[in-house]
């Protein structure tokens, strides 16, 4: 047997380790409780109260600051750290019932996730280490030093024109129900199969909406040089405050966000791991 093969084979056994399976389904419900807290957040600013940044971040900071909250926020920053892992796993030696380019496009997607869930992971250990910046803070001032050197403009103008595809693409995983082929619905009976329809329908739009949003003001803050609107998700969620009946829009988004956070449970239990 080639040194490769023998290196997958001990990939495989890895992937299918019982531990890091559990691991990741807690993992899903420590990202259900961020995805509430967040949604939290971005009521309290829909009804103009002072919160925390309207991110997973300030949702982190905002569990932290509970009782018993570091060993929460440390607990769910070893779910998360599991499910990066397990996406990791998926990236290199995953997905394979696809097959040519599905499988391909299958696997960048874990690439993303992995990115995604490792940075959250990491901003739970910052959080639980009283790390003083927000996201929001850092995200504004990367975007002060790019805007300063040569090319630095188009590379936020780049940024923001992903994280833009990145709400267009939520939305549309969300619409098509394209979530669905990651669960196991033979377990599920009519009602709770519908119930996790709805909710992935709703969550999916929902964050796709907001990360749309920031991506636009990413951009623009490209455009008009104006680092101020380059702050993610928060500079989003208040952009759409203040919008005609931006208080209704940002309540829905909120509600869908919240939807969320409960499909992350569905997914704790039926995900395919």
């Amino acid at each position: 047997m080639s040194v490769t093969s023998n290196a997958g084979a001990t990939a495989s056994r890895a992937a299918n380790s019982r531990t890091l399976e559990l691991l990741a389904r807690a993992g899903f419900v420590g990202y259900g409780i961020v995805h509430l807290l967040f949604a939290w957040l971005a009521l309290q600013i829909a009804f103009g109260r002072p919160a925390a940044d309207g991110d997973q971040s300030g949702a982190l900071r905002t569990l932290a600051a509970q009782p018993l909250g570091r060993f929460l926020v440390g607990a769910v920053g070893v779910g998360l750290l599991a499910m990066a892992i397990w996406q990791a796993f998926e990236a290199t030696i995953g997905h394979r019932e696809e097959r040519g380019g599905q499988r391909t496009v299958e696997r960048l997607t874990s690439v993303g996730r992995t990115l995604v869930y490792f940075y959250f992971a990491w901003t739970s250990y910052q959080v639980i280490q009283h790390a003083s910046s927000s996201s929001a803070d850092k995200q504004q001032a990367l975007t002060e030093k790019l805007m300063t050197s040569d090319g630095g403009r188009w590379l936020v103008g780049l940024a923001g024109l992903a994280l833009t595809a990145l709400g267009v693409g939520l939305i549309w995983y969300g619409w098509v129900k394209r979530f669905e082929k990651h669960l196991r619905t033979g377990q599920m009976d009519h009602r709770t199969r519908t119930l996790s329809r709805r909710l992935g329908v709703a969550g999916y739009v929902a964050k796709g909406v907001a990360y749309g949003i920031a991506g636009v003001l990413v951009l623009t803050a490209a455009v008009t040089y104006d680092p101020d609107r380059a702050r993610g998700l928060d500079a989003a969620l208040h952009a759409l405050r203040e919008q005609a009946y931006g208080s209704i829009l940002l309540t829905l988004v909120a509600l869908g966000i919240a939807a969320f956070a409960a499909f992350c449970l569905v997914q704790a239990r039926y995900r395919k791991v």
